[in-house]
């Protein structure tokens, strides 16, 4: 066999990831704090980038869907969805992506910068301690006692290695802890859940014995065995009762009415409105959409003095580069946020209407299919994005859901549809008319929903609710 080197020329294609196709995809998937964070990142690297100014020229992206509706009755869900785009024009030497018009850099303090700060469970402690008679000793270990205290109330230390890093008797600690445990609100300090609510108990004089067999069997109360709790605490049926329900009038996490700090709330990326010609307005959300701005006039004032300075040069060339992809990159985040947007209302239509009985299933494929991306594009836009529509605040991934056949050979069903209806069904039960799994089958069949017993069993403990048995023994108890 004889080896011969030859050269041969090819030609074929391939894909190359680029390091700004890799941040473009990333910028994709981010959240809006995510993203604002990178953001800001990228100020501070590149001298050309800038927030806008309440000078900025913006427009919100809209996309609006109308028809003309027949009645309710006749409705067939169809949404023509002619997609309107309105690109931002550069102001001057200003080139912009979408900022909202009204958009200022002075904001009027809010309504919340004047209110008082809200007192957290360790200042009221801390309080509480200083107002108490204790000895410089005992104040040390209360002091040491409440750095351990967590958020919810509880005591997370053991007590003989914090006496032998303050060189203390571990009694001192016990009976320092034990004036602590009297401080408001009424359950602190514990250690454990039978802690807490003996100490609740104690401070109400309801700690008797038959109370301290219940407290005792906390197991069996979340089992529902209420027979082997008649048969521990001695009581019968209508003591047992009573006793249950002081229980449940106690507090198994006193820290928690104590707010650590601000509530978060979810800031929609995109809004779904009716629109008066019919059909839904879809806009993003001009508080989301980042307000970045390339100074082209300052980027030609540093390269007229850095002409002869080829490094330099190189420098300026890369940042500007940088700073125009950017602002290319968050444009088209914005328009596919968009569309994607815009096909789900499409698809979903019946459920703004008529609500989550009505959710159709939905995968990835069929919105990607409709828009013309790849399935992957998709699953990013949608992770972390939320949607205000007039049912409320929703993640874009809860529209996707798996589809349950119909038994009657029509359109499938939504399994989220599905675990709405079985919500519904467990919610209208009496004592005398608990459904079991096999009865919530025959219902849902009856409605033209094919759906197995151990489907209906995998939804119903997926919502952390009992079985039929469990169910029945709460509403006897006045649980439900």
């Amino acid at each position: 066999m004889q080896y011969l080197a030859n050269l041969l020329q090819r030609q074929k294609q391939s894909l190359v990831i680029t390091p700004q196709l890799i941040q473009s995809i990333r910028l994709l998937q981010l959240a809006h704090g995510e993203l604002h964070q990178f953001i800001e990142q990228e100020l501070e690297k590149n001298p050309f980038l800038e927030l806008a100014s309440s000078d900025g020229i913006a427009s919100d992206d809209v996309v609006s869907t109308s028809e003309n509706r027949p009645d309710s009755a006749t409705h067939d869900g169809k949404v023509d969805a002619p997609t309107r785009l309105e690109a931002p024009e550069p102001l001057g030497e200003w080139k912009s992506i979408r900022s909202s018009a009204n958009a200022s850099s002075e904001h009027p303090p809010g309504f919340e910068e004047f209110a008082a700060s809200t007192e957290t469970l360790h200042d009221d402690v801390a309080r509480q301690i200083a107002l108490t008679a204790f000895s410089s000793r005992d104040r040390l270990i209360a002091g040491a006692l409440a750095n351990h205290l967590e958020s919810t109330g509880y005591l997370q230390v053991h007590l003989s290695e914090l006496a032998a890093r303050l060189g203390v008797h571990e009694a001192d600690v016990e009976r320092v802890l034990a004036t602590l445990q009297d401080f408001d609100p009424p359950g602190i300090f514990a250690r454990t859940l039978r802690e807490c609510l003996e100490i609740q108990l104690r401070q109400q004089d309801r700690f008797d014995p038959a109370m301290e067999a219940l407290v005792a069997n906390l197991e069996l109360v979340a089992q529902r065995d209420f027979r082997a709790l008649k048969r521990r605490c001695g009581v019968d049926d209508d003591d047992l009762l009573d006793m249950l329900h002081e229980i449940r009038t106690l507090d198994p996490r006193p820290g928690n009415r104590f707010q650590s700090g601000r509530p978060e709330a979810i800031i929609p990326d995109v809004r779904v409105l009716p629109s008066t010609a019919g059909g839904w307005q879809i806009e993003l959300n001009p508080e989301m959409l980042p307000k970045v701005l390339i100074n082209q006039t300052y980027f030609a004032e540093v390269s007229r003095l850095t002409a002869h300075d080829t490094g330099d040069q190189a420098f300026l060339n890369e940042c500007f580069q940088n700073a125009n992809w950017l602002v290319r990159s968050l444009d088209q985040r914005a328009k596919t946020i968009l569309k994607v947007a815009t096909e789900i209302v499409r698809q979903q239509d019946v459920f703004l209407e008529r609500g989550t009985a009505y959710l159709r299933p939905l995968n990835l494929k069929t919105v990607a299919d409709a828009i013309e991306m790849h399935e992957s594009t998709v699953s990013r836009v949608t992770s972390n994005k939320y949607m205000l529509t007039p049912r409320g605040v929703f993640e874009l991934k809860y529209f996707f859901t798996v589809a349950i056949a119909s038994s009657e050979g029509g359109e499938a069903h939504s399994a989220e549809a599905i675990r709405h209806r079985i919500r519904a069904m467990i919610a209208a039960e009496t004592e005398d008319s608990v459904l079991s799994d096999d009865n919530m089958v025959a219902q849902l069949r009856e409605s033209g929903i094919d759906i197995a017993r151990r489907t209906v069993a995998k939804y119903r403990e997926a919502m952390n609710i009992p079985s039929s048995v469990q169910r029945r023994r709460e509403i006897r108890a006045g649980f439900v």
